[in-house]
């Protein structure tokens, strides 16, 4: 009986142990696909960065609450998944209307015009609708990305920024830089209060409050 129950126990730790390592084969497997799917797609980035010809676009003003339609979210059960190859392959290097960068944290990112298909948060870094361009006189270009672990948490590291950190928009040929003057959360409601300076040229980084759900954090950048 105690040998028959022996014989019993180490089959169960046989097939827990063989369950264990399946679940950590499966994780293994989808680190290693999200992080090539994620190296893919900042290679064809780069690719378009070195191609593109910077296109002119004109916008109107910005109000101090921006309707934000799509929600960005640390959690990844809120992002739709897409499919990589489908969009990358439909992009037939559709030209960047500008190009992010923030040494800090090496992003280095293009983002398309209002009117282009893949100004959306489930592709690239989004211009928020109604944004000016750098090139506006106290105008105000509006930028949000997904945080999280997905290959298209642009804005995954943003939190790692401080007051005075600095970040260049490429725009028509010009780099405009600019650097951080505030950064503050919002209630993740849809709609979120730009609080800045009037009287000044501005950029907008907004994305999802790391280990929070239920804020937004709002980065402010001044043109110097």
């Amino acid at each position: 009986m105690l040998e028959e129950k022996h014989k019993n126990n180490k089959i169960k730790k046989s097939h827990l142990l063989l369950f264990g390592s399946f679940l950590i084969f499966i994780g293994i497997i989808s680190l290693s696909l999200n992080y090539f799917i994620r190296l893919r797609e900042e290679v064809f980035s780069d690719m378009k960065i070195l191609m593109t010809d910077i296109i002119d676009s004109d916008k109107g003003s910005v109000a101090n609450d921006v309707p934000v339609t799509n929600n960005v979210s640390e959690n990844n059960n809120d992002i739709t998944p897409v499919n990589t190859n489908k969009v990358i392959n439909e992009v037939n290097w559709e030209k960047y209307l500008g190009i992010l960068q923030i040494p800090k944290i090496r992003l280095k990112r293009g983002f398309y015009g209002t009117d282009s298909k893949y100004n959306n948060i489930k592709y690239n870094v989004t211009v928020v609708e109604g944004s000016d361009m750098p090139d506006v006189d106290r105008g105000n270009l509006i930028l949000m990305a997904h945080s999280g672990s997905a290959y298209i948490s642009f804005f995954k590291n943003l939190y790692k920024l401080d007051i005075g950190d600095t970040a260049t928009v490429t725009y028509m040929g010009k780099d405009f830089n600019y650097s951080i003057v505030n950064i503050y959360e919002v209630p993740k409601t849809g709609l979120v209060t730009i609080t800045r300076n009037y009287d000044k040229t501005v950029l907008t980084l907004i994305t999802c409050t790391k280990n929070n759900d239920n804020t937004q954090t709002v980065y402010i950048l001044e043109l110097v």
